[in-house]
């Protein structure tokens, strides 16, 4: 008997960071990944987003391993872009084939950040030493607790635009003759879905369930796959680490007005 055609759907929502501080990573998503391409013959996989960003090398892990499962399976990948899809967000939608939006939806900020503090004053003014020993001249790049030099500068910003290459390369890549090259898309600005539909960052406008059932049918199927929290934590285990991390979510959503 045929039976009705499923979608798996996976969820990636929160910021993307390696070990445990975040929920995003390719070590979490992995086998969630694995298991929504090969389970039950989907006709499709969607990817359910709502993320500011973060590592840029678990974004860049995670859309490689979409990206080897959708070719080696055969199946489509959409994206379905929920409260915003910003930095390695959008990284992770640009390794979809096609990808939608709510109208309200924040899309882009394709750039790469790195933020600090100069603490030298600080532990100056209460007489407090700071004693560093290295071998090799360059190990104390970036030390908080010392002044900035001209050369650490130079060191960070080479990093920071090779980082932004990469991330570039992998948009023109997935996007194509589709982005418009009259504009300026890699400046770290963010867009609503409309103008990114418009700039040709995303296909267009549609919510996951009514677009899926317009595509393969009313009767499709929705297998939903996602990062599950630790069992301790949530009986209150972990409450200092999950405070840190909320506190770390909060502030990148909020670059974003969210």
């Amino acid at each position: 008997m045929k039976s009705d055609p499923s979608v798996a759907v996976v969820r990636m929502q929160g910021v993307i960071a390696g070990g445990t501080r975040g929920t995003l990573n390719d070590a979490s998503l992995g086998p969630i990944l694995e298991k929504a391409f090969s389970r039950g013959k989907p006709v499709a996989v969607a990817l359910e987003i709502s993320s500011p960003g973060g590592s840029p090398v678990q974004s860049s892990l995670i859309g490689a391993r979409i990206r080897r499962l959708a070719e080696e399976k055969n199946i489509p990948v959409i994206a379905f872009v929920e409260d915003v899809a910003a930095s390695g967000g959008y990284w992770l939608a640009a390794s979809a084939d096609e990808i939608y939006a709510d109208p309200s939806s924040v899309l882009g900020s394709i750039g790469v950040i790195s933020a600090g503090f100069g603490l030298q004053e600080l532990i100056g003014r209460y007489g407090i030493e700071r004693r560093v020993h290295t071998a090799g001249k360059s190990k104390s790049m970036n030390d908080p607790f010392r002044p900035e030099t001209d050369e650490d500068v130079a060191r960070l910003d080479r990093l920071l635009n090779d980082i932004h290459t990469n991330f570039i390369d992998h948009v023109t890549a997935r996007r194509g003759g589709k982005l418009d090259s009259t504009e300026e898309l890699f400046t770290g600005e963010v867009w609503l879905a409309k103008r990114a539909t418009e700039l040709g960052l995303i296909d267009g406008i549609g919510h996951l369930k009514p677009m899926l059932k317009d595509r393969f049918g009313d009767k499709v199927r929705l297998r939903r796959y996602g990062v599950r929290r630790p069992f301790l934590s949530r009986f209150g285990a972990q409450v200092v680490e999950d405070a840190g991390q909320m506190i770390e979510e909060r502030a990148a959503y909020s670059r974003f007005g969210l």
